[in-house]
């Protein structure tokens, strides 16, 4: 397995990337191969479990460009650990771009790949590139409103009442002083983080490479309300695989299923959690081949 790194702007920052090589030819046309473009969900980075599914997709004959939004992991940005959409929606913009030029990447057959919360940004951006060949989407947050009924259901008042104070606070502070507030991404029951239920604890931490930070801006929580990437599903013209955990208790399930209606999409579903699709976990070799079969079938020439 070959991986190197790159770098790329987006925005006139520096943005850090992992190129994955393919290891077949299976899918090479005249000394080109697909190319997948990936990114993390909320607060992630690219150390924190994305190698494996990359190492997956490359050994099935796919580049893979897997990077960190600004702000994050090895990506420069002056302002950290803030989730921006649509900064990060330009960063996968800025990546594919890169992703098309790299040396025996087939500019035709770019793939955009997504979980959680970027399972909905490659419905957002696939909708305005005409030229991506493919969407994989896992696990996707593709509705803010939903997600916040969702939230309610499994949080108690008191916990949901402090993390929006928390993300009132910090825009405050963001307005007065420019230096915003945080709170952990993710923390035991009962804590004041943006994922805070039973077990995601552990489960994210399993996750975190040596770049993660356990920290960000604590407005996440109010900006995420609004985000409805699913209004884009249907303007995406490419094939889509949506993968969707039925009893996910963080990206509501049925609103992906929604987003797939729309999309015309192929649909996955895996009886477990949010987290249990990750390398480790008992439906990661489910997802990954199906996300495999998927590309290969609609990449092959």
């Amino acid at each position: 397995m070959t991986r190197r790194s790159v770098t790329f702007r987006s925005a006139g920052e520096t943005v850090h990337a992992w190129h994955f090589s393919p290891t077949i030819d299976v899918l090479t046309v005249d000394g080109r191969a697909p190319v997948v473009v990936m990114a993390h969900g909320l607060g992630g980075t690219k150390d924190s479990g994305l190698a494996p599914f990359a190492e997956r997709l490359a050994a099935a004959g796919m580049h893979v460009l897997a990077f960190d939004y600004r702000g994050f992991g090895e990506s420069g940005g002056r302002v950290r650990q803030r989730v921006d959409i649509d900064a990060q929606l330009d960063d996968y913009r800025a990546a594919l771009a890169t992703a098309r030029g790299l040396d025996g990447a087939d500019a035709s057959r770019v793939v955009l790949w997504g979980v959680s919360l970027s399972g909905g940004h490659v419905l957002t951006v696939a909708a305005g590139e005409p030229h991506v060949a493919a969407v994989v989407s896992l696990t996707p947050l593709v509705d803010g409103p939903a997600a916040g009924a969702l939230a309610a259901r499994h949080h108690p008042p008191s916990v949901l009442l402090r993390s929006t104070a928390a993300g009132l606070r910090s825009r405050l502070a963001t307005a007065r002083t420019g230096a915003a507030r945080t709170i952990p991404i993710v923390g035991p029951p009962g804590s004041t983080a943006a994922m805070s239920l039973d077990g995601y604890h552990e489960d994210y931490l399993s996750l975190a490479g040596p770049t993660w930070r356990n920290e960000i801006d604590a407005s996440v929580v109010l900006s995420l309300g609004a985000y409805r990437p699913a209004r884009h599903a249907g303007s995406v013209a490419c094939p889509v695989l949506v993968q969707i955990a039925d009893f996910d208790r963080s990206a509501p399930p049925h609103a992906a299923a929604r987003a797939a209606f729309r999309a015309r999409a192929e649909v996955r579903h895996y009886p477990c959690d949010h987290f249990d699709v990750w390398p480790g976990k008992d439906w990661f070799e489910p997802a990954a081949g199906h996300q495999i079969a998927f590309l290969t079938r609609h990449l092959a020439r």
